[in-house]
């Protein structure tokens, strides 16, 4: 739905939506630009307001202290050049000094595999979230964001915090809409690696569970399978079975045609085939141990790609604490 600007007055003191805001504590005017066309209301504040809680931001929507063009609005709204948001007075929650350490960005630089004028494709490391909030002072997008100075860094999509391997960020606007756009196409395909708990008996299976997101007591967020909840489909291919410390593990290729939160951890769970490390959806006390969650964003392809000299495809090398359990030769299986 788009909100009007016909009879809207613009304030004088509005700004432009590519510069930062600097002072929270009084209303803010904010002018799109083309940098911001078409991005949804929430996803345009998230950026904005970093360390805000989602639940606030979202309360905000709802209590009218965001408005587009003067008007009320809903946080599927979508933005359009020239379109004025107003911000009602808020305090953010975070630190006002987020110490990056020069030796952090730099090894974050290292694990650029790819860079065009307008996309990176990191390697991301296992145990940093993707973006800052609930609970954590930064993420890899605004690491990423002090390591290259660049102001206009935002991210494709998202993976775990437990884990590693490939992230797309984009350098501009555009190939964020675009790569999106892929997204939500499904013409975008990803591969996982990961080593479950047991034997998988099939070498080949799609799981089509649909899943559905709940809260714990504490607050905590985990995923179940439900009737009422969203259709969901992996499929899987197993590598190889062998053992760690005399107990059972399968090398699995994860392929999710759906792209649900936990959706492999979940699906992997209903088999009976766990996650190694899933201290979410992993309860055997039987299980190898292992260091971390056992999953990695192993391979990505672009299938409509249309930039010149971009790849179609991207390889994330397997980190050190899993390539320890894994075979080369298997990978070869891959299709």
């Amino acid at each position: 739905m788009k909100i009007f600007q016909n009879s809207y007055k613009k304030p004088s003191e509005t700004q432009t939506a590519d510069n930062t805001i600097n002072n929270f504590d009084q209303v803010n005017y904010l002018t799109i630009t083309p940098n911001q066309d078409g991005q949804r209301i929430d996803n345009f504040l998230l950026t904005r307001l970093k360390g805000l809680p989602k639940s606030h931001l979202y309360n905000m929507i709802r209590r009218d202290e965001i408005r587009i063009n003067g008007k009320r609005c809903k946080a599927f709204n979508r933005l359009n050049v020239g379109d004025v948001v107003r911000i009602a007075p808020v305090r953010l929650a975070t630190r006002d000094n987020v110490m990056i350490s020069d030796d952090f960005a730099k090894s974050l630089l290292s694990r650029i595999l790819y860079e065009d004028d307008g996309l990176i494709v990191l390697n991301k490391p296992y145990g940093i979230a993707v973006h800052g909030g609930s609970g954590e002072s930064f993420g890899v997008i605004e690491a990423m964001r002090f390591a290259t100075g660049k102001k206009y860094l935002e991210l494709i999509h998202r993976i775990d915090k437990e884990t590693s391997g490939l992230l797309l960020i984009a350098k501009k606007r555009s190939a964020l809409k675009e790569l999106q756009e892929s997204f939500r196409q499904k013409t975008i395909r990803k591969n996982y690696l990961c080593l479950v708990d047991g034997h998988v008996q099939k070498n080949r299976q799609l799981i089509q569970k649909p899943l559905l997101k709940y809260t714990l007591d504490n607050g905590e967020r985990r995923v179940k399978v439900d009737k009422n909840g969203k259709d969901s489909s992996t499929h899987i291919q197993t590598l190889a079975r062998f053992y760690i410390q005399n107990q059972a593990v399968s090398l699995v290729l994860a392929s999710p045609l759906t792209g649900r939160t936990h959706q492999i951890r979940v699906h992997m769970k209903t088999i009976g085939h766990a996650l190694l490390g899933d201290e979410k959806y992993q309860n055997n006390p039987k299980a190898a141990p292992v260091k971390r969650l056992c999953l990695h964003a192993y391979e990505l392809f672009l299938a409509d790609c249309t930039h010149p000299e971009r790849p179609k495809s991207f390889i994330a090398q397997i980190p050190d604490d899993l390539a320890a359990y894994i075979n080369p030769a298997w990978l070869k299986q891959t299709d």
